[in-house]
């Protein structure tokens, strides 16, 4: 086999809270040579995960067998304008999915808030931005190309394999590998970011005329304050404004990562200046406005490595939840350096779409890395599984087949298209048998 293989090695997600020592990690440079490696892998017994960029904080990609890394599956296989396509392999970074984009005049029509994640990384565990009516990535997948079990190489879309597509978008990398993505993209399209400040209660209070008044809304929330930082995101017709490269420098770079790293580290020794530390960064984000082209407004460097909790709920009950959330980090003794962020999403059609079937709303709960503040999770995911939450797949959670079957309409087609093309559990690992069952 052609594709580069390296001697037994450990394995890491950014966060560094997820480790695995694979038996061999694989790098193919085709098509061929995955379909050769996941074949070679059912010669020799072993498992098969593919791996990203590691910005899952699950230990979804982790395993003891055949590792493979999509590093040189990163080809533009077509640009088609008329059908507003893009045919990308699945081990292209986003950040240069949205260069390519721009070069050709078009755009993604909504992102999540980091471009570091590989495009099928990115899918397969249901990343998503925030948008009134635009869903998550996976949601603007068109057609996409899978090696199964055997090595077949199979295109699916909704008119070709429908189910495998319907299953595959978002497939949490239990049914094949994916190799290439087809997405839907639009003319290239400017947007105007408004951030500025608002206390927890006028922002609850206001929570659906903010999120429906505006194409792409999300807060923060800075735990031990009344403090939160908004951002509305509409379309612009222009012209740009970007934010003066020195202004972006120091609120997106030098604030928000060298500072912030320092005063977590602050937090981490000192717990006690927790609430302090709070107080001032929520002051510290003041009113900005900039219009830019789409993606450098969806996304930031995010350099502060944290672990990270988020739940999806039914987007009705959302303020419910973030006055529970607040009322349980008041009676607690915890020591919260990181805020609470929350977006929403329309629903979706796709099988294990945290969004599948209703509107939602995301909301995530940090801890900087090295933080032992377990209790905090605990009682989050309490809150949230008590309305109906559904954890994000790349995100820490607890919960395990049983409960989610319970809370996706179609669990158990996932499963049965899973017991169909996988039988024999090639792209297994503990993750998925606690999530998905044997």
């Amino acid at each position: 086999m052609s594709s580069q293989t390296t001697q037994p090695g450990r394995w890491s997600n950014w966060a560094g809270n997820q480790t695995a020592r694979p038996r061999r990690v694989v790098t193919p440079a085709s098509v061929t040579e995955l379909s050769e490696a996941i074949t070679g892998a059912a010669a020799a017994g072993l498992p098969v995960k593919a791996v990203g960029s590691g910005h899952s904080f699950t230990a979804i990609a982790a395993t003891d067998g055949i590792l493979v890394r999509p590093d040189g599956l990163t080809a533009i296989r077509g640009i088609d304008h008329k059908a507003g396509t893009v045919t990308v392999e699945s081990g292209l970074p986003l950040s240069r999915l949205n260069q390519l984009l721009e070069h050709a005049g078009l755009a993604l029509s909504n992102m999540g808030d980091i471009m570091v994640q590989t495009v099928a990384g990115a899918t397969s565990t249901g990343t998503h931005g925030t948008g009134r009516a635009s869903g998550s990535l996976a949601a603007q997948i068109r057609a996409l190309e899978i090696v199964l079990a055997d090595g077949t190489v199979v295109q699916c879309s909704p008119t070709e394999n429908a189910e495998l597509f319907q299953g595959a978008r978002l497939g949490l990398g239990a049914l094949g590998v994916v190799s290439a993505i087809t997405f839907g993209v639009e003319r290239a399209f400017l947007l105007t970011a408004k951030e500025a400040p608002m206390s927890f209660d006028e922002v609850v209070t206001r929570f659906d005329e903010l999120a429906n008044g505006n194409e792409h809304f999300e807060f923060y929330w800075f735990p031990h304050t009344e403090g939160c930082t908004t951002k509305r995101n509409n379309r612009s017709t222009g012209p740009a404004a970007p934010l003066p490269e020195f202004k972006r420098w120091l609120d997106d770079d030098f604030l928000s990562n060298t500072v912030w790293e320092g005063a977590c580290r602050v937090g981490r020794a000192f717990p006690k200046s927790i609430p302090t530390i709070a107080r001032i960064a929520s002051r510290t984000w003041s009113d900005r406005t900039y219009t830019d082209v789409s993606y450098k407004v969806f996304t930031s460097p995010r350099r502060v490595r944290f672990v990270e909790m988020e739940y999806a709920v039914p987007r009705e009950a959302a303020t419910t939840v973030l006055r529970e959330l607040k009322r349980a980090v008041e009676r607690s003794d915890w020591k919260v350096s990181f805020p609470v962020e929350v977006r929403v999403a329309p629903a979706d059609d796709l099988w294990l779409s945290t969004a599948n079937g209703r509107d939602t709303a995301y909301i995530a709960v940090h801890l900087y890395r090295g933080t032992a503040q377990q209790s905090y999770f605990t009682e989050v995911e309490r809150i949230m599984t008590a309305h109906q939450g559904r954890p994000h797949w790349g995100k820490l959670h607890t919960r395990d087949a049983e409960y989610l079957a319970g809370v996706y309409p179609h669990f158990g087609d996932f499963t049965a298209l899973r017991d169909k093309v996988d039988p024999e559990r090639r792209f297994a690992n503990d993750y998925l048998r606690r999530v998905l069952g044997e």
